[in-house]
């Protein structure tokens, strides 16, 4: 049986499962989970360690790479995922979960299920499998399973040829890297009026006065950036479509990623690198990593930490790049317009006639790729301020409390942070107050990237 791949990057596969298996490995106990973790997931299996056996290491390759790799899907595939079922190594979840999420085919998808659900102990056979499968190995920190990158990288390459550079060693967890369903932006720096089959990002974007911004409403959301005693906003309806800006404010150098999905404007300076270093470009890869995208340098194909401004991957991380962040502050237009009368604003053709409010809409109920456990102090989309203290701690604040309490007139710190209302958002400074870098995200967010954070109020 051939695998067909659709325009969209989806494979549709068929499947029928049969026999044969080598002989299980000798499990061990799993570290146990926290009690929010066993109340939402129960207690996870028990998992081995050590090396796979070559007879399983063989079986993985059938099933799950020479498949995707030769195009191909028959006996012997199916041979080799009973394999896979009837190992009793949890480890292996992880790379059915990385082939389901290519896989458009109901009925191939609940079988791939089904294996995942016999490793997993637990029936995963739901109305999104690809999902529970995932959530479940995040929330129970099912370790990898040994050279689990060589699979993973031979799945996704296979699908999108321009990730061969992406997927390569380095300080990333790969378990939590998945499709987010669009393809890799790679055209080249200042072309980004070029159409192309991707989130399209924003190179140099053209800007005008706050006073000839009449396609703005007064409560549509912008995020407003300071530099240098430069103001200027980027519309929330601009940034669902781009999701990436390039620019230069203040005359310094920021690169601008949105992430629709975590509700997260950041403002990376890309000007402050080591001496040698060109400046990074950055650009959105397709990528996710539990539900935050995943943005890479252009010319020099380094992979980033969205959330924490760091390379992780390629030539930036081998000399340790961390991009310094400016604050974003959120907000609606007329307020922001008002405090900063002298701001400019993006022109309303980037947002190529569309306005989708992912958050109201598509993101109403919550998030829509795997999380895993949440910690639950608040609830998944909450909004809050997230800032890191000059001892290394990072803490959020609540955005309504916090914005309740600041117009009441009180004073809201932890350790060296000030919390600021300015142009109907909020903001971190110091107590001098200098610019400490804070922005907007929702809770599931910024606690699964900070998973020490403080949260005020306590």
């Amino acid at each position: 049986m051939r695998l067909l791949q659709s325009t969209g990057v989806m494979l549709a596969l068929t499947i029928m499962l049969a026999g044969g298996a080598p002989s299980k490995l000798d499990a061990q106990t799993n570290g146990s989970s926290p009690d929010y973790v066993i109340d939402q997931f129960g207690e996870g299996p028990t998992v081995p360690d050590g090396p796979l056996s070559d007879a399983l290491s063989a079986v993985v390759q059938t099933a799950f790479v020479d498949s995707v790799t030769n195009s191909t899907w028959g006996r012997e595939q199916q041979n080799a995922l009973r394999a896979v079922a009837d190992s009793g190594d949890p480890r292996l979840a992880w790379i059915i979960s990385d082939l389901m999420r290519f896989v458009s085919n109901r009925q191939f998808s609940l079988e791939l299920a089904g294996a995942a659900s016999e490793l997993l102990e637990r029936d995963l056979q739901v109305e999104n499998p690809w999902g529970a499968v995932t959530d479940h190995l995040i929330a129970w920190d099912i370790p990898a399973p040994p050279e689990y990158l060589p699979v993973k990288r031979a799945i996704f390459t296979s699908i999108v040829p321009g990730w061969d550079r992406i997927f390569v060693e380095g300080d990333i967890d790969w378990r939590m890297v998945s499709w987010g369903g669009v393809l890799i932006d790679d055209r080249a720096f200042d072309t980004t009026d070029d159409p192309c089959n991707c989130i399209p990002a924003a190179d140099n974007p053209a800007v005008i006065p706050a006073s000839e911004a009449t396609w703005l409403d007064d409560d549509d959301v912008v995020f407003g950036v300071e530099v240098n005693g430069e103001f200027r906003a980027y519309p929330r309806q601009i940034m669902e479509v781009r999701e990436m800006v390039n620019d230069t404010l203040g005359g310094r150098d920021l690169g601008i990623p949105y992430c629709t999905l975590c509700g997260a404007a950041q403002a990376y300076f890309t000007d402050d690198v080591p001496e040698g270093v060109v400046r990074p470009i950055l650009r959105t890869s397709g990528l996710l990593i539990r539900s935050n995208k995943v943005m890479y340098d252009l010319n020099t194909y380094s992979v980033f930490d969205t959330f924490l401004g760091h390379a992780v991957t390629g030539p930036l991380a081998d000399i340790g790049v961390q991009l310094e962040q400016a604050t974003v502050i959120t907000t609606e237009w007329a307020e922001w317009k008002a405090a900063h009368p002298e701001t400019t604003v993006l022109v309303e053709a980037l947002a190529l006639g569309r306005d989708p409010d992912f958050r109201n809409g598509r993101d109403a109920n919550g998030p829509i790729f795997p999380v895993g456990d949440v910690d639950p102090r608040l609830p998944v989309h909450e909004d809050v301020i997230g800032v890191v203290a000059a001892s290394g701690q990072p803490v959020a604040f609540q955005r309504s409390n916090a914005v309740a309490a600041l117009q009441r007139g009180e004073e809201i710190a932890f350790e060296n942070v000030r919390l600021e209302l300015d142009g109907g958002g909020v903001k971190a400074v110091d107590a001098n107050g200098s610019d400490l870098g804070s922005h907007q995200a929702f809770w599931f967010a910024w606690s699964q990237f900070y998973p020490g954070t403080e949260l005020w109020p306590n």
